[in-house]
């Protein structure tokens, strides 16, 4: 019982003095802030509450601490030291100073944390998509530190240039290229919805130039309509005409020009030439 006793007094005197204390710490927009007192993990409530980036806090309660200055450089680089660096590829920007990214060394991610997967990188102050970045660790968040020097920007370049080409993941390729290159560039493309877009764009584009140029006729223009495309092409002696297409096999929904009701009988390819010998 006296060991209970003087156990809560100790515990009593410690947050007692809990609001004497300065400690630095990183926080995010209506995030927390946390510290170690005496071997105890506290988390408080920043003030002000919409305060995002690397502060001096000191403790108003038990669940507040208001922030007070920003770190020095040389006591930022002291904290940072404290925490496991991991080399990085930022992805995209999830909001605001937080971005998505991928370890640059898979093997080197799994055998020094366990894992090798995307991860959620805060208070990004500089960089761009696919650049290479030092994050450091503190167990439960990562904490962005500085842009990679020592990354070969020419791969950020050309994975740019690539994603802006709409290129697929698949086609990307370039001296250099590791797994890791490749697997950050699909991520990106995933999570990119105009992107994807335009790649399936390019995807349906291509399966039906290919099934009219092998029936001898050529693609103009095609447009989206939920279950088929309406297709505007040409016959090899010039004529042309719109269709409705099938998105799943390709078949003929309506020719465009009387077929006496055997329009399902064709598919996209088979359709040039039934329209050809009828002219």
């Amino acid at each position: 019982m006296t060991d209970i006793r003087k156990l809560i007094k100790q515990l009593a005197i410690q947050e007692a003095e809990l609001t004497n204390i300065q400690f630095l710490a990183p926080c995010v927009k209506n995030g927390r802030v946390k510290t170690r007192v005496a071997g105890i993990i506290y988390t408080f409530e920043s003030q002000p509450k919409k305060l995002a980036g690397w502060g001096i806090f000191q403790p108003i309660n038990e669940k507040i601490a208001k922030f007070l200055e920003e770190p020095s450089l040389p006591q930022l680089e002291e904290y940072l030291q404290l925490l496991k660096p991991l080399k990085l590829f930022l992805a995209c920007q999830l909001k605001e100073q937080t971005w998505l990214a991928y370890p640059t060394n898979e093997s080197d991610a799994q055998q020094r944390f366990g894992f090798a997967k995307p991860v959620a990188v805060h208070l990004v102050t500089e960089g761009t998509m696919f650049e290479q970045i030092i994050a450091r660790f503190d167990g439960t968040s990562w904490w962005f530190e500085d842009i990679d020097r020592r990354g070969d920007p020419l791969v950020a370049e050309k994975l740019r240039e690539a994603f802006k080409n709409i290129t697929p993941p698949k086609e990307v390729k370039f001296k250099g290229m590791t797994p890791e290159i490749r697997t950050v560039y699909d991520l990106v493309a995933r999570q990119k919805k105009e992107f994807m877009q335009k790649m399936q764009h390019q995807k349906d584009e291509k399966r039906l130039r290919e099934a009219l140029g092998m029936g001898g006729g050529e693609l103009q223009n095609f447009r989206d309509r939920s279950n088929y495309w309406l297709v505007e092409w040409v016959t090899g002696n010039g004529e042309r005409h719109t269709s409705a297409i099938n998105k799943n096999d390709l078949t003929v929904v309506s020719a465009g020009i009387c077929l006496s009701g055997g329009d399902r009988h064709f598919d996209l390819q088979s359709l040039v030439g039934v329209i050809e010998q009828r002219y």
